[in-house]
């Protein structure tokens, strides 16, 4: 059974995600691959848009995700969350640096760090000085993850994640696959632990 996680740092419900996904792990015995891919490049795929665009003008709607989000923190005990007040942030350089650290030990510090840039201690990620402070100061080396993300392999790379996603279904984030079965948004974790839990009964 394969279960990934195709993410973009500028989903503020990809980070809320993926702080749970660590206590579905320990229940389910199951890991989670975690797949990155460019929000802009999904919604220009898939002709979407952004929440803030979509419910611009929705009289009451945004005003009820803010309370779903609430019933979320609290039901997980989230404390590590601000919205990030340069939002949206362009973030084709830190989505690039992660496709740059993909297979190697750095990968998953990386995400929890760039994660915890936007999100806990939010900044504004796709200006370059402020992304080299970022990752310095998370003791990550600053200057060969931005020299990396100028590599066409590296360019290339994300694209094809990004279309591959799209292809099985995706058209935002986060995103999850159970093998070939699809689950979007935070709010679907349940359903999908519960599928995750099922098939292991299964086996």
């Amino acid at each position: 059974m394969k279960i990934e996680f195709h993410f973009d740092f500028g989903s503020p419900n990809a980070y809320l995600s993926h702080l749970v996904i660590p206590e579905i792990e320990s229940r389910t015995g199951s890991r989670f691959d975690y797949v990155p891919v460019l929000l802009g490049g999904v919604f220009k795929l898939t002709n979407n848009a952004s929440p803030a665009e979509t419910l611009a003008g929705i009289k009451n709607k945004t005003e009820y995700q803010e309370i779903e989000t609430q019933r979320f923190l609290e039901k997980n005990k989230i404390r590590s969350f601000k919205r990030n007040p340069f939002f949206p942030v362009n973030t084709l350089k830190i989505m690039r640096g992660a496709v740059s650290l993909l297979g190697t030990d750095q990968f998953s510090y990386y995400v929890d760090e760039i994660f915890k840039h936007m999100w806990a201690d939010p900044k504004k990620m796709d200006e370059d000085e402020v992304l080299m402070k970022a990752l310095q100061s998370s003791q990550l080396p600053g200057r060969e993850i931005l020299e990396s993300i100028t590599r066409p392999d590296v360019k290339n790379h994300l694209i094809e994640l990004t279309s591959q996603s799209v292809e099985r279904g995706t058209f935002g984030s986060p995103t999850f696959f159970v093998d070939n079965e699809i689950f979007f948004g935070k709010d679907r974790l349940q359903d999908l632990e519960h599928t995750i839990k099922t098939r292991r009964r299964e086996v």
